[in-house]
């Protein structure tokens, strides 16, 4: 094995990340009947703060504050409680990706591994608990937490020092997004692998040391 450590970036890397269908289960409990119509004005206002927060200009309270903040005044509850329904329901409807699972099973003797995720803590754990994979990450490296999130150098620099300051060069990041995961990878001196889904173009400049289309795909790759 190459790597001594791999860092995994998670929604839709190691999981699913159905937004829609977590919302919908979110206002049902709520008894609301939330439509694709609702989901696309969700995501109007959702996807520009993801932007804002991954470029540092907004934190994680405002974001979460921000994007649930007509559905709160509408419902005439907090942001707060919404934030939670959401990310409770994100839970109950958690799964793996194809290919999860088996790459984790083999990597496990060979290589230590971590997760670096901009996204929330109060889902992670116990997402990584109900599907079953928690004890074969050593470090948990959340955005919320080290108050810097991808690509930014500083949750990099935090990631490498809480998994002990091994080489970069010994340390591959694998994500499916090749601005927050993959440039913030090679900026830090690391090997990534992107996790090209939909086998789009890299943007101009981001170079990812190897690409797949699939988790089984990179399970290949570090063993041949």
């Amino acid at each position: 094995m190459k790597y001594q450590w791999i860092l995994f970036d998670a929604d839709e890397t190691l999981f699913h990340f159905d937004a829609y269908r977590g919302l919908k289960l979110m206002f049902s409990r709520f008894e609301v009947d939330f439509t694709p119509e609702h989901f696309s004005e969700y995501q109007r206002v959702n996807q520009p703060l993801w932007v804002d927060y991954q470029n540092g200009d907004i934190d994680a309270e405002q974001l979460k504050h921000q994007r649930f903040e007509s559905w709160a005044q509408q419902l005439g509850v907090t942001t707060v409680t919404l934030n939670s329904a959401f990310l409770e329901a994100m839970a109950d409807t958690c799964s793996l990706l194809p290919g999860a699972a088996t790459l984790l099973e083999r990597l496990n003797p060979h290589a230590k591994m971590g997760i670096i995720t901009n996204g929330f803590t109060e889902l992670q754990d116990i997402r990584l608990q109900r599907t079953g994979v928690d004890h074969y990450f050593s470090s948990l490296i959340i955005s919320e937490k080290v108050g810097a999130a991808k690509p930014s150098p500083i949750i990099f620099d935090y990631a490498i020092n809480a998994i002990g300051n091994p080489a970069p060069s010994t340390v591959l990041m694998v994500g499916d997004n090749p601005h927050s995961d993959i440039l913030g990878g090679m900026k830090a001196g690391m090997d990534t692998c992107w996790l090209n889904h939909h086998d789009a173009q890299a943007p101009e400049g981001i170079r990812p040391s190897y690409t797949v289309r699939h988790l089984d795909e990179l399970t290949s790759l570090l063993f041949n």
